[in-house]
């Protein structure tokens, strides 16, 4: 099937020259020869078929069917994008001029049962086209293990992340898909934001499987300050043990490398105050410090042991070893936003009053400072448009983890699923996004920063968990009730970026497509 187009109007094409800042600050050529530009999705949120050819059930299905009150619109993932029957999504992929197409597998897919079952011969051969596809069209492939869904019976099994079951679980999973995929795949990343997730799903009870306590969240059970360091503890050791595998058993003849993807916020301090400017680099030491210092120093960052004492598991000696000499090739990072910070040390907040994402690190986070917004909010709550913390965020990763290679593997811009379809697809908003937050990527890049690649979140529309299908982060609109893609105004921006065309020109394809 082929994709879908729509006209635009001229008034919207000649706004991308008013509107956004001309493409005379930003190309492609400032970006090394080998750099990879792509874009960006994840297995649950796009593929649908959700037990279509020996699919076993998630965390994700079961979580949406029974407690869809949990999910702003109450709807599922069980169609989403139809992404599993729809090879058209490979020639929208293809027509943008990206040369990476970064999407994550599903767990449940390929191993329903976990390595108790037996692997689905069915799900295997979904991805073996998938990457055959993108390869034809000289597209590299790099893939996520895990994208926040796992399936179900390991929750059951092993109670999901906090049981230490799940590593050996995992390890089979990865070794599954490097013999299969590893031929073709030179990039992969063991797990997708386990920061964030660990965080929504055991300290906010906001995903699955909705564990919380006071004063972050009224689950049914769970302890907000000690069950998303076990799951993160269990997390960073199968991370490893999959790493070392990889390394040890494949990576010589398959010629790929390994890596992790970490959610990076860059924080501000609320105020120029000593207490606020620790309170920000705390912030940073509980997001991005939480799993890149074990993975490269073997422990946990100081201010952590301080505040969460007991709380936070402890490595042997031996586990240390395992992080140690199993460094990540590469550090993926998902930045979106820049945020104030409040130290809640030296002056308390109400954390009951704020149930804030952060509250674990004492800090409190805010987007207004004396009544100001931090930048132009977005529809994702909490998240704005600050390109400058894509500099920044990236200056940090590659000074304190001594100039690893970084992947900017999401970055992209949310609308509200209810604006006018006009609004929808002349989304300059998301072109000034990309275009500002480009535009200080290149900036690190002149100034010698250590980036190889960057991933706009995302090709198209889809269900972006507890939002479900109230916002899109899509290049492309998705019409959820015939599956039809339209390129949006961003598509064609991001093509002609990617073609290296000039501002005139870029009005010129864009009068062509009306």
């Amino acid at each position: 099937m082929a994709a879908a187009t729509t006209g635009m109007p001229m008034l919207a094409a000649l706004a991308i020259l008013v509107l956004v800042p001309s493409a005379r600050g930003l190309d492609r050529a400032e970006f090394l020869p080998g750099f990879l530009f792509g874009v960006a999705t994840s297995a649950y949120q796009i593929e649908g078929a959700y037990l279509e050819d020996g699919k076993g059930l998630s965390n994700w299905d079961v979580f949406t069917h029974t407690r869809s009150r949990g999910i702003d619109d109450g709807r599922n993932g069980d169609v989403a994008d139809d992404h599993y029957h729809r090879y058209m999504d490979v020639e929208i992929i293809h027509s943008l001029g990206v040369n990476s197409y970064r999407f994550s597998i599903s767990w449940a897919r390929i191993l329903p049962r976990g390595r108790l079952g037996g692997v689905n011969s069915a799900g295997i051969a979904f991805y073996d086209r998938l990457i055959d596809a993108l390869v034809q069209k000289g597209i590299e492939p790099f893939v996520t293990l895990h994208h926040f869904d796992l399936p179900h019976e390991m929750e059951t099994r092993y109670g999901g992340w906090l049981g230490a079951g799940i590593r050996e679980e995992f390890d089979y999973y990865a070794d599954v898909c490097f013999k299969a995929f590893g031929d073709r795949v030179k990039f992969w990343t063991t797990i997708n934001e386990p920061n964030l997730f660990t965080r929504l799903a055991y300290v906010l009870g906001k995903y699955p499987p909705a564990r919380c306590s006071a004063p972050f969240g009224t689950c049914e059970s769970g302890n907000s300050h000690h069950e998303p360091y076990v799951a993160a503890h269990n997390m960073l050791l199968l991370h490893a043990a999959a790493v070392h595998n990889y390394k040890k058993n494949y990576q010589a003849t398959q010629g790929g490398s390994i890596g992790i993807v970490i959610a990076m916020k860059w924080y501000e301090p609320l105020m120029n105050t000593t207490e606020d400017i620790l309170a920000a680099r705390r912030a940073l030491s509980f997001e991005v410090d939480w799993f890149l210092e074990p993975i490269f120093f073997g422990d946990y960052p100081g201010e952590m042991h301080e505040l969460l004492s007991s709380n936070l598991p402890k490595f042997t000696s031996e586990e240390k070893s395992l992080l140690r000499k199993n460094k990540a090739d590469f550090i993926g990072i998902n930045h979106y936003t820049t945020i104030y910070v409040k130290d809640c040390i030296s002056s308390p907040c109400d954390l009951n009053t704020y149930e804030t994402y952060e509250g674990n690190a004492l800090v409190l986070a805010t987007g207004e400072r004396d009544g100001v917004a931090i930048g132009k909010p977005t529809a994702f709550d909490g998240y704005y448009d600050v390109p400058e913390g894509m500099e920044q965020i990236v200056k940090y990763v590659n000074q304190r983890y001594k100039n690893t290679p970084v992947y900017v593997t999401e970055n992209g811009y949310s609308q509200h699923s209810n604006n006018t379809m006009d609004e929808l697809i002349n989304d300059v908003e998301r072109v000034n996004y990309l275009q500002g937050y480009l535009t200080c990527l290149s900036s690190a890049v002149r100034k010698g920063a250590n980036v190889r690649g960057y991933f706009v979140w995302s090709i198209i529309d889809n269900f972006e968990w507890t939002f479900g299908f109230t916002v899109r982060f899509g290049l492309y609109h998705v019409d959820y009730e015939t599956q039809k893609r339209t390129p949006k105004m961003s598509a064609k921006w991001y093509r002609d970026f990617l073609m290296g065309s000039r501002p005139t020109d870029q009005v010129q394809t864009l009068r062509a497509d009306s």
